[in-house]
């Protein structure tokens, strides 16, 4: 008889959270917008799953996925976040496609559901109907089980998912998803035409109520906002064009790179190998409803890190 000692069991158990870890990394990253936070929740279930009498956990995915749940929505409750969402200054922090934090994407409410549009989108939902439509839609548990996983009844699951898809469809209704072709030719458009200060071109290439936002690379304590095309287009003209003062900025001359950003087009300004910032879009058919501009360090720190390992294409711009 083959004796197993408690150092090969605590390798066993150690290989069975490892083996979830991307899983409940990309739920944690879903339900909170953030690669940080969701790293943190992810180490504190595995302490946590340390400590457990393991024996005793039946299905240890479950176990899991009920325990990174709840860290998650005491976060979103804290008063701390609470604050930051009131005082305007959250944003989803983005990742780089192919990011396993992303997560499954096979359908197209798993790709929707980490997009930066829908986790924004999250924020307006109650933190338990933002549980139930992420564990239902996202990773396909069903009512019974997200009941066990929430401490709530059948009922109110099947209440909170329809009322979580109400508000996601009426979002949606903007137009469904552009192809990548698509998408690439209208950003490099935009952003030719920013950079060439072409006014008239910029706001043909925007929705009539598109939206623009900025966390002013963290320093600034709220978003900048602009909610009329003319604005969002002088506002693009005056990012785009080339000045000494930016090159300072980003520590040299930066290289323009197209990338896609939790599955959405963006532009990506490099200088050095590292991501100085990234310009978001969100697209309604042939035109840009939303542009985010994300500057702030903390917002990238897991963006570079991916970065570093990536084999990017050429650049749009190299003489900017």
């Amino acid at each position: 008889m083959v004796q197993v000692d408690d150092t090969t069991t605590d390798r066993f158990d150690t290989g069975r959270f490892e083996a979830s870890r991307h899983r409940l990394a990309s739920l944690a990253y879903r339900l909170l917008g953030s690669a940080a936070d969701a790293e943190d929740v992810v180490q504190d279930a595995y302490l946590r799953w340390q400590a457990a009498d393991r024996r005793r956990i039946e299905v240890p995915e479950a176990w899991l996925t009920k325990v990174v749940t709840n860290l998650c929505l005491d976060r979103i409750r804290s008063a701390r976040t609470r604050r930051e969402r009131t005082v305007g200054t959250w944003m989803p922090e983005p990742l780089l496609d192919g990011d396993p934090m992303l997560g499954p994407a096979d359908t197209f409410e798993q790709r929707e559901s980490v997009s930066l549009a829908v986790l924004t989108l999250m924020e307006r939902l109650s933190p338990v109907q933002r549980a139930v439509y992420l564990l239902h839609e996202t990773f396909s548990y069903g009512h019974a089980e997200i009941a066990g996983i929430l401490d709530i009844t059948e009922s109110a699951s099947q209440q909170h998912l329809r009322r979580a898809r109400g508000r996601v469809t009426a979002a949606r209704r903007r137009g469904a998803e552009v192809d990548p072709a698509s998408a690439r030719r209208i950003v490099e458009e935009f952003f030719t035409a920013a950079a060439s200060g072409r006014t008239e071109r910029l706001v043909a290439l925007l929705t009539d109520d598109a939206t623009a936002i900025s966390d002013g690379a963290g320093l600034i304590e709220t978003m900048s906002r602009y909610d009329t095309p003319q604005r969002i287009a002088a506002v693009a003209r005056a990012g785009f064009a080339p000045t000494p003062a930016k090159r300072r900025f980003t520590g040299g001359t930066p290289a323009i790179h197209y990338a896609r950003l939790n599955g959405g087009p963006a532009i990506l300004v490099v200088a050095g190998h590292k991501i100085a910032g990234a310009v978001t879009f969100d697209l309604a058919g042939t035109q840009i409803s939303l542009v985010r501009g994300i500057a702030a360090p903390v917002r990238l720190v897991r963006l570079n890190e991916c970065w570093r390992r990536y084999t990017p294409g050429p650049p749009v711009l190299t003489s900017w």
